[in-house]
């Protein structure tokens, strides 16, 4: 079959995908143009075309700031905190639901859980801030137990402990999606010749059920490792008020505040760009991992 008797066939399909195509050629592989701000002195009424070249002058401005390397100190911190806490929550929700035999009950704790997905960060920050607040429950419980005054909402210390704690709350049900597709696609025979040979029901988790989800673990790792320099904007910036700047700055809000709050264009580019190179470079190298340990990673290991 020619190449265009195959576009006939899959017409509805290829009429399906371009909206999505259109999105990524525009909005992600269109704006790769723009990381050209990064060896200018940019100033957006004169353009891109018009703005001064100034080469790698911004990248050493950047890495000569102190605050830059605050920053990326803090994002390291809070995105490891994340990924030690936040990683392995989503798996072992899902391998707690799968165990639930009862159908309905099964459905009804799935729905509970997704919802936060769909809650807004500000509505979230302002329900911990009732909850762990100055003058929330949390506080009120210490007083009456007599432990003091310390709130987990001001306390720089507990920050990055804060923050994985509100991404637990809000994505950990939504996590276990995929998670519950691998487990549901484990077939039972398996258990039942396990179960026939005397595994236990540890022994059938470590031999089957471990093994099954191991792929697909992998790869969400990976694709987390990707975005080891990224944190949550908008989750930050809310909560940035609430304790210093010297714990509280990672490199978005750093790109932040020298792009659109200096207008420091250049700088601001300089940063992404080095982050997005950084990121590309971790999901390459830890799935040169995945394979050194036999897994597929993103993408299939040629023989």
């Amino acid at each position: 079959m020619s190449f265009w008797q195959r576009v006939k066939r899959d017409r509805v399909l290829l009429a399906m995908l371009a909206p999505g195509f259109l999105f990524f050629l525009v909005f992600c592989y269109g704006a790769l143009f723009g990381d050209i701000v990064a060896f200018e002195d940019y100033q957006p009424y004169t353009g891109f075309l018009d703005s001064a070249w100034t080469g790698l002058q911004n990248f050493s401005a950047v890495f000569a700031d102190a605050v830059f390397w605050h920053a990326v100190r803090n994002t390291l911190v809070i995105n490891i905190v994340a990924l030690v806490l936040c990683f392995p929550a989503p798996l072992a929700l899902a391998l707690m639901l799968n165990s639930i035999l009862n159908g309905k009950v099964r459905k009804f704790v799935q729905s509970v859980v997704y919802l936060p997905h769909f809650i807004g960060w500000t509505i979230i920050v302002a329900l911990f801030e009732e909850v762990l607040g100055s003058g929330g429950a949390f506080t009120h419980l210490e007083s009456a137990l007599g432990l003091g005054h310390w709130s987990p909402m001001y306390s720089d210390a507990f920050f990055p402990f804060l923050l994985a704690l509100e991404s637990i709350w809000k994505d950990c049900g939504w996590g276990t999606i995929i998670f519950l597709a691998a487990l549901m696609n484990i077939e039972p025979a398996l258990y039942e010749a396990a179960a026939l040979d005397g595994a236990g029901r540890w022994h059938r988790f470590k031999s089957v059920t471990l093994p099954s989800v191991m792929p697909v673990t992998m790869l969400l790792l990976i694709l987390r490792l990707g975005t080891l320099l990224a944190s949550g904007f908008q989750q930050i910036l809310l909560q940035q008020g609430n304790v210093s700047l010297s714990a509280s700055q990672v490199i978005d809000t750093y790109v932040y505040s020298q792009g659109i709050a200096e207008g420091n264009w250049g700088q601001a580019g300089a940063i992404a760009l080095a982050e997005t190179v950084v990121g590309l470079a971790l999901v390459l190298g830890a799935n040169k991992v995945a394979h050194f340990f036999g897994q597929d990673g993103f993408y299939r290991r040629e023989s």
